[in-house]
């Protein structure tokens, strides 16, 4: 394996923990911050609903993960920065302020973007 592919396996597993971690932490949130987040988007109620959201992102946050880990390539680097962008774009019509919170929940996007459009221009077609 040459460095480039070494630095290219760490950059995907760093993604790879990014969405399985954030899968884990939702469902194990799910009564928690998850809950919090979406009712300080005013998306408290029904509570089906509220928990179809938060368990949907996770199986999505979890696909993503799976795919990147065990099928790295471009179908998984698209996927991976569709799913960023859509969350993104609903985030930010929910909470444009979260652009602006200290810990940059929705800033760190842009590395992770930059991160997946660098694998994907690298993974043969």
């Amino acid at each position: 394996m040459t460095r480039t592919e070494s630095d290219d396996r760490l950059l995907r597993l760093s993604l790879v923990a990014v969405w399985l971690v954030t899968a884990i932490v939702s469902i194990v949130e799910l009564n928690g911050q998850s809950r919090q987040v979406l009712a300080q988007a005013g998306i408290a109620s029904p509570p089906w609903l509220v928990q179809w959201l938060i368990v949907g992102g996770a199986a999505a946050d979890l696909a993503v993960g799976l795919a990147l880990w065990l099928r790295p390539g471009r179908a998984s680097y698209a996927a991976a920065l569709a799913l960023m962008l859509v969350m993104t774009l609903v985030a930010t019509v929910l909470q444009p302020t979260l652009w602006l919170h200290p810990l940059g929940p929705l800033l760190k996007n842009l590395p992770i973007a930059a991160l997946l459009w660098h694998l994907y221009r690298r993974a043969t077609p």
